[in-house]
């Protein structure tokens, strides 16, 4: 760790996300006077509301599809008595408690963190008034004033709704609000099939629940690798999703028990439950920014450059309040930049295309650096090799069907420029493909690097063995 730096900068953070919070670290570690403003917890949505939640469900759902699959590895259950076993079913009250407890476990970790490094936690609103300065309206009452020599903004975001699809926290749900449920749903539809639609819909159809997913694109995961989408649409219509493209939804109504997601076409869709997934807005009103002179863009999302700095001086943003790539590793990323840049440490800009993202649905599709899209519509030059998971071996034992690796290197020089991963633990397997990536190693690098046989990482070696040039 390098030594501390001792300074006498103050740094006030508005928001106690990934990019607050890590942001605060830095700061903290080289020196700073840190204050972090948090209204929402410690951790912010993506500790208590929606990356830990989600993926703590998706734990669960995970568990679900091996066991469903169990029968073809040679294990059967049976009841007491002896006989097979016909069904699985999940306790969603006792699933839900879990994923809370380990949020708040996980929120009050961090804030033990920050207090160890000295970082000050004020509960409150935090907002801009004028140069240098932030005033939090405090949770308990009143007022504090915070002189800063940098403020950064990092209030993130929050789902959309509209007026004719309004959450009731009941039958019609955001997706911060599904982990109060204590009844399984006997009917999902979910709204959306980006990233946040697709994955609840993954988790809760591997939890025994009917779903119908609503997508008013021609396929799911318009913005992902288009096989691997593909290959999520076979393999969830296979375990009995119901998939209605280009269907727009005009409406979401309640009646009773029953809930009414009408399309624009006229046809109705009746379900238990409604998941809304209809993408997020920043959380940047209201908080004296653009009369600091931060420029916002189109949706109120703050302006950034590569250093996270915004047009007012002094003045940083991190995270999804700046709409740059929603991941809470791209936010913590912004955060630290940020504090290397105000506090004069070594500093990278940021670059999205060494950006690793994963999507959690089953099978997982993860990604990085240049895209398949990239290439097909000339933007990028490179070799494409796809190699499916079926013929690997550690696959085959596993009982692993579906999915595949893709590489993309550089003619001429074979550096791998990006990757796409789709299968279990993909988010595990991408790790190798980022580093070539970030590192700008050449596929026979990447090849003649030793993986264990058999392994699932054996078919990233093999997909770089094929784009071999003599």
């Amino acid at each position: 760790m390098p030594p501390t730096r001792a300074t006498t900068e103050r740094v006030v953070i508005i928001g106690g996300g990934p990019g607050g919070y890590e942001s605060a670290l830095v700061a903290a570690q080289l020196g700073a006077r840190v204050t972090v403003v948090d209204s929402d917890g410690i951790g912010g949505s993506a500790v208590l509301t929606d990356c830990v939640p989600s993926k703590t469900l998706i734990a669960t759902a995970e568990l679900m599809t091996d066991v469903a699959g169990a029968a073809e590895l040679g294990v059967n259950f049976q009841d007491r008595e002896g006989d097979a076993a016909t069904s699985l079913r999940v306790d969603l009250a006792r699933v839900n408690a879990r994923v809370k407890q380990l949020a708040a476990d996980q929120s009050a970790d961090i804030g033990r963190r920050l207090a160890k490094e000295g970082v000050t936690v004020v509960r409150g609103r935090g907002r801009l008034d004028g140069p240098g300065r932030v005033v939090a309206a405090l949770a308990d009452g009143g007022e504090e004033v915070l002189e800063a020599d940098a403020v950064l903004v990092a209030t993130g975001a929050a789902p959309r709704t509209l007026p004719t699809a309004l959450p009731d926290g009941e039958r019609i749900l955001t997706w911060e609000q599904v982990y109060d449920l204590t009844e399984v749903p006997t009917k999902l539809i979910v709204v959306g099939s980006g990233v946040t639609g697709a994955e609840f819909a993954s988790a809760y159809l591997a939890l025994g629940i009917d779903v119908t997913l609503v997508s008013s694109r021609d396929r799911v995961l318009p913005g992902e690798d288009a096989d691997a989408s593909a290959v999520l649409e076979e393999v969830s219509i296979r375990r009995g999703m119901k998939l209605l493209s280009r269907s727009r939804m005009e409406s979401v109504t309640r009646h009773g028990d029953t809930v009414t997601v009408t399309l624009t076409d006229g046809r109705t869709v009746e379900g238990s439950h409604c998941i809304l997934a209809l993408g997020s807005v920043p959380n940047t009103a209201d908080l004296g920014l653009e009369e600091g002179g931060v420029i916002l863009k189109d949706g109120g999302f703050v302006n950034v450059d590569r250093v996270s700095r915004t047009s007012a001086r002094g003045v940083y943003a991190a995270g999804d309040c700046t709409g740059v790539l929603m991941l809470a590793s791209v936010a913590a990323m912004q955060g630290r930049v940020a504090m290397w840049h105000f506090l004069g440490d070594a500093v990278h800009p940021l670059d999205l295309k060494k950006v690793s993202s994963n999507v959690f649905t089953a099978p997982e599709i993860a990604t990085v650096g240049w895209s398949q899209e990239s290439v097909d519509n000339g933007e990028m030059q490179a070799e494409v090799v796809m190699l499916p998971l079926s013929g690997n071996p550690r696959a085959k034992m596993q009982g692993v069907h579906d999915g595949f690796v893709k590489l993309l290197c550089r003619p001429g020089t074979g550096i791998v420029v990006g990757g796409v991963v789709v299968g279990p633990r993909a988010s595990e397997l991408i790790h190798p493909v980022s580093i070539a990536v970030a590192e700008s190693l050449t596929a026979d690098q990447l090849a003649q690097a030793f993986t264990v046989y058999p392994s699932m990482s054996g078919s990233i070696a093999e997909a770089a063995r094929r784009l071999h040039r003599i």
